[in-house]
Order: C-alpha cells, then sequence, then structure tokens
C-alpha cells in the first residue's frame, strides 16, 4: 500500500499542472548549462608544442633574417678616387644611414609593445587561439609589405606590423603549452619553445645570407609569409582551443548579458517619493540607445578591468621581483647580441667573431634553454625552486663570463664564456614559469604581455646605445664588458630575493570569469523577478 501511495505521489508530481479556467500549465523550462568546448582530439599536447615551436621560429628566424647581411647589406662606398661601391641589400638600395638602418632593424619593436597589452586583455572576450589567428595574419602582411616596400618609411611601418602580430603569439602561446604539458614537465616544455628564440636566429642568418646573396633579399620575406601561411589558416579553420581561466566560446553570450545587465543596473533615476528605478522600467528609451554609446561603455569595461588587472600585478610581489630580475638579465643578453661580436674582435683580434660568437650562442642557448627546464621539473617545479635555479645559474653564469674577459687567451676565453653562456640561458625555462604560476590563470596573457614589455623597454632596447655611450667614453672594449658582465650580478641578486617571499602556485586556482558569470547572470535575473512581482 506504502509503494502504490508513493507511486500515485510520483504520477501526480510528473503531470502537468492545471489553472482555474483548465488550461494545462507547461511545467517551467530550465535554461541550458553552457557545455565547456571540447578540445579537439586532433590537438594533442605534442603536437599544439610542436605547432607553436615551429612558429616560434619562423618568427626568430625573420629576426634573424633582417639582421643577415644578406638581406640588410651594407652602403654605397666610394674611395678618393672617385670610384663607388653600390650599395647591397636593404641598406644600400634605400640609401640608408646607420641610424636609419637601426630604426628598420628594432622597428617591429613598437608595435611589439603596444599590441602586447592589448592583445592580451582582448583574450578576455574573444577566444585566445582566435586571436594568435588574427596575429599570425598581420604578421604575415607585415613581411609581405616588407617585400613590397620602396622607401625607408614603407618598410619601417610593415616592420611595424610584424610586431603587432608578434605580440599575439607572444601573449598567448606560452599559457596554451602551460595548461596542455604534462604537470611533471611543465618547465621542460616552456624550455623547448623558447629553445627556438636562439635557434630561430641562428637559421634566420643563415637563410637571410644564402637567399640574399643568390636572389634578391625581397624573396627571404616573401619565403617567411609562404611558411607561416599554413599556420595562420589552421588558426581560423579547426576549432578553437579555450585556455584556462577563460570562458569557453558558448559562454561568451552570457558574459555580454552579464556586462550589459551590471551597466543598466548602475543607471538609476529618481521617481516619484524619491525612490530609485532601474532603467529597466525606460524599455523604450532603451531600445533607441546609440550605437556608439555602447561601444563607448563596452570600452570603458574592458580599459577598467585592464587597470584592475595591472593593479594586481603590480601589488604581486613575486611577479614584480622576478620581472626586475629578467630586465637586468635582459639587459645584459641585449647588449652581448649586438656588441660581442665587436667586443671579442676588439679584445682577441678574432677574424670571425661573427660565426664565433653566434656558434656559441646557438649551441649553449639550446642546450642551456632545454637543460634548464628539466632540471626545475627534476627538482619539483615550483615558484620557490625555480627562484633558486634562476638566482644560482644566473650567478654562476656571470662569475664564469666575467672571468672569461679578464683572460688574455682567446682559447680560455671561449671556454669560460662558453660555460657561463650555457648557464644563463638556462634561466628562459624558470623565469616564464614563475610569470605563468604567481597569477591567476585569467592574468597570464597580461602577465606575459607586460613581462615582454618591461624586458625590452627596459632591458635590451636601451642597453646597446647605453653600452655604445659607455664605450666612446673610456675607450677600452675588456672594461666595457666587464661593466656590463657585472649587472648579472644583481639580476642574481634580485632573484635569490624571490626565495624568501611568501609565494602562491595559482595554476589551478578558478577564475573570477569561471566563477561567478552564470550566478551573476542568475542573480540578476532573479532580483528583477522579485522586483516585478512586488510591483
Amino acid at each position: 500500500m506504502a509503494m502504490e501511495k508513493e507511486e500515485q505521489t510520483i504520477a501526480k508530481e510528473s503531470k502537468p499542472c492545471a489553472d482555474e479556467k483548465g488550461m494545462v500549465l507547461e511545467p517551467p523550462k530550465t535554461a541550458p548549462t553552457p557545455k565547456t568546448a571540447p578540445t579537439p582530439s586532433w590537438f594533442t599536447p605534442k603536437r599544439l608544442l610542436f605547432i607553436f615551436c615551429v612558429i616560434n621560429l619562423i618568427n626568430y628566424l625573420d629576426r634573424g633574417a633582417i639582421a643577415s647581411n644578406g638581406v640588410n647589406g651594407s652602403q654605397r662606398t666610394c674611395n678618393k678616387s672617385g670610384s663607388c661601391t653600390p650599395g647591397t641589400g636593404i641598406q644600400g638600395q634605400f640609401n640608408l644611414s646607420n641610424f636609419e638602418d637601426g630604426v628598420i632593424s628594432s622597428a617591429f619593436m613598437v608595435g611589439l609593445l603596444v599590441a602586447s597589452p592589448i592583445f592580451a586583455t582582448l583574450a578576455k572576450s574573444v577566444n585566445p587561439f582566435r586571436l594568435i589567428g588574427v596575429g599570425l595574419s598581420v604578421w604575415t602582411i607585415g613581411v609581405i609589405g616588407s617585400a613590397a616596400s620602396w622607401s625607408f618609411w614603407s618598410i619601417t611601418i610593415a616592420r611595424m606590423l610584424v610586431g603587432v602580430g608578434e605580440a599575439s603569439f607572444i601573449s598567448l602561446a606560452a599559457p596554451f603549452i602551460d595548461d596542455r604539458a604534462p604537470a611533471a614537465q611543465k618547465t621542460a616544455w616552456l624550455g623547448i619553445f623558447y629553445m627556438c628564440i636562439p635557434t630561430g636566429y641562428a637559421i634566420g642568418y643563415i637563410y637571410g645570407g644564402l637567399v640574399g646573396d643568390h636572389f634578391n633579399w625581397r624573396y627571404a620575406f616573401c619565403g617567411e609569409a609562404i611558411l607561416m601561411f599554413p599556420f595562420v589558416v589552421l588558426g581560423f579553420i579547426m576549432k578553437p582551443l579555450t585556455l584556462k581561466g577563460f570562458a569557453p566560446a558558448e559562454s561568451k553570450k552570457a558574459l555580454t548579458q552579464v556586462e550589459t545587465a551590471a551597466s543598466e543596473d548602475t543607471e538609476v533615476e529618481i521617481g516619484n517619493g524619491g525612490a530609485a528605478s532601474t532603467k529597466e522600467d525606460f524599455g523604450d528609451k532603451k531600445k533607441y540607445k546609440p550605437a556608439k554609446v555602447k561601444g563607448a561603455i563596452k570600452s570603458s569595461n574592458q580599459f577598467v578591468r585592464f587597470m584592475k588587472d595591472m593593479k594586481v600585478l603590480l601589488l604581486d610581489k613575486v611577479y614584480v621581483t622576478n620581472v626586475l630580475g629578467y630586465v637586468a638579465y635582459n639587459f645584459v643578453i641585449g647588449a652581448y647580441s649586438y656588441w660581442g661580436p665587436k667586443a671579442g674582435k676588439n679584445i682577441y683580434n678574432m677574424s670571425n667573431a661573427d660565426m664565433i660568437f653566434g656558434g656559441i650562442t646557438v649551441v649553449c642557448g639550446i642546450l642551456g634553454t632545454i637543460t634548464g627546464g628539466f632540471v626545475l621539473d627534476f627538482m619539483t617545479n615550483t615558484i620557490p625552486n625555480a627562484f633558486k635555479l634562476l638566482s644560482m645559474t644566473t650567478f654562476i653564469g656571470a662569475a664564469f663570463c666575467f672571468g672569461a674577459f679578464c683572460f688574455k687567451s682567446m682559447y680560455l676565453f671561449l671556454a669560460f664564456f662558453a660555460v657561463g653562456e650555457f648557464l644563463v640561458f638556462a634561466t628562459q625555462g624558470p623565469v616564464n614559469f614563475v610569470c605563468l604560476h604567481c597569477v591567476n590563470p585569467s592574468l597570464r596573457p597580461l602577465s606575459m604581455a607586460m613581462c615582454t614589455v618591461a624586458t625590452h623597454l627596459f632591458g635590451d632596447v636601451p642597453s646597446s646605445p647605453l653600452v655604445g655611450v659607455l664605450q666612446d667614453h673610456i675607450h677600452n672594449w675588456r672594461e666595457t664588458a666587464l661593466i656590463l658582465t657585472s649587472i648579472l650580478f644583481p639580476a642574481a641578486g634580485i632573484w635569490f630575493i624571490g626565495v624568501f617571499l611568501k609565494s602562491v602556485d595559482r595554476f589551478n586556482e578558478e577564475s573570477e570569469h569561471e566563477v561567478n558569470r552564470t550566478p551573476l547572470l542568475e542573480s540578476k535575473t532573479a532580483e528583477r523577478k522579485e522586483s516585478s512581482a512586488q510591483s
């Protein structure tokens, strides 16, 4: 009997209800919960790492190519008798001064520094994988523009576009790799990714020299565009990947509704009797709200969000300490890459200083970067261990590099300098691991972007001219190299401070967008239903 009564009760509850007039009322339908976008099966983690490594390699191949003698070329020269040798490459064809030539080689930095924080902020409202596709499209347009340039200003603008395109990839690729790397190999995977920087430079020198000498410097840029084009297409035709800390594509509309509801609820008007009423009471007016006003509100919301995120980064002691050490480190490495061959030629009378320094940088860069990543994973990849490895390898590497410039023998110099560069390059994996794991997942693109901006703006960009001023003042390349190398010791000291800071690995923390998005929308709907019921 008890079971029969229970079955009858369930049957009654399952039947549709009827109102007083006998009309059947359908049960209220619940809004479907947005599902997480499934990761495409084709994109295995190793395939993604391989694709991003190839893209990174092409990026830095471009930097090496434009600096090569085959592409960059030389000025037109004339002797005392009046006979002239025509210039070659970009510098010779556009008759550029050394200053103008230097502007072209660093013009991409302008686009990179401006666009990096913009792409990082857009990642909160646009799928990050699609942003990479857009960025690579701009990059391809930039290198095609470089090949088709007709003057100094045209190629300068084209190089700026290359920097804009590269900004999206630099800001977003590392978080994608960090998401999909095995937990015990995260730093090793980052090390493999950043190993492509010295490798790309080296291949770019060779590629630019061969193409420029045997064909024409313009073909070098055309070849780069062809190499990048398949990845541009891939960025748009493949299902976009979801980045940890960001909503999947299906829930973007929910975010828009939340932001709209929040902006509407903040706009109140005073009605009769001094009671506040929302703009929902004026529905007819809202229909005719100008599109420009809506766009301004959206832009304002994004700017406010960006400023809040920047405040979080600047107040994070671990992040600031990591970036400050990286700025000092990049100050030295940037000057090494520009002045190293010239210093070696003057100090040790090297006949092929370019090849020697280039070879040491490539070999030590590849081995050091990979080794640093694997060592941190072996130690257990935590933020304190990353700071220990950063400070230790930088200090010992600085000692070897400093000692190298003290030797009068070129062979002892090369041996000590190679060991020093191997240790110094071991920082690439750990320093980026800290940038990615000391912040909330939704802040990782901005964290990488602002780290890139800071290290270029205060590191390698000003170091080369400042070292040149120092050399003009003291006229001694050995002393100049020793003073420059000594800056690595403060970098090691800054990172050593990080060992004692209270740090939390925030990789597994949930983002505000993941936690608050749906409840906020539901709460707004509930409040409005309640207010309408009361009225």
